[in-house]
């Protein structure tokens, strides 16, 4: 049985067992700690299979109306079971209750041909996000998609 529910501190400790295990997206070191350290001060949802995290996402306030999709992962062994789209209904339900209208997320942008990240991307545009424009956030080789989606109007199957 898998059940979605916001993470407890000591909870929070497994987002770095998951990071890790993802290394085609979180293979950088200082960007994989730098997400583990924000983590611990957010909101964090997190899907269990009986007491094991398999995945979680962490939501940060950009605004009072908008809140980002800072991070998010699900153990390799568990993708394509539907396990994102379930706990993007824990987000949206989260967001609407907390008087969230929007919802963000900041991905490499498909202009990278990245195989991972526009498996990402195209997860993001399932799910009804549209892109904003690419920030020089991080660099060159690495661009950074911003997308936001009303949360009435995020569709998950």
């Amino acid at each position: 049985m898998r059940e979605i529910r916001l993470l407890n501190m000591d909870e929070k400790a497994d987002i770095k067992t998951i990071l890790l295990a993802l290394p085609d997206w979180f293979g950088l070191p200082d960007s994989l700690e730098s997400y583990v350290v924000e983590s611990q001060k957010l909101t964090v949802l997190g899907c269990f299979e009986e007491t094991k995290l398999i995945g979680f996402i962490t939501l940060k306030p950009t605004s009072e109306k908008t809140l980002e999709l800072y991070v998010l992962g699900i153990l390799p062994t568990y993708h394509r079971q539907g396990i994102g789209n379930t706990m993007m209904q824990a987000v949206v339900a989260y967001a609407k209750t907390h008087g969230y209208y929007y919802l963000q997320v900041k991905t490499l942008a498909p202009e990278a041909k990245d195989e991972y990240y526009l498996r990402t991307y195209a997860f993001y545009r399932s799910l009804n996000f549209v892109d904003v424009e690419v920030l020089p956030l991080w660099d060159e080789w690495n661009p950074c998609q911003m997308m936001i989606c009303k949360t009435e109007e995020v569709t998950c199957k």
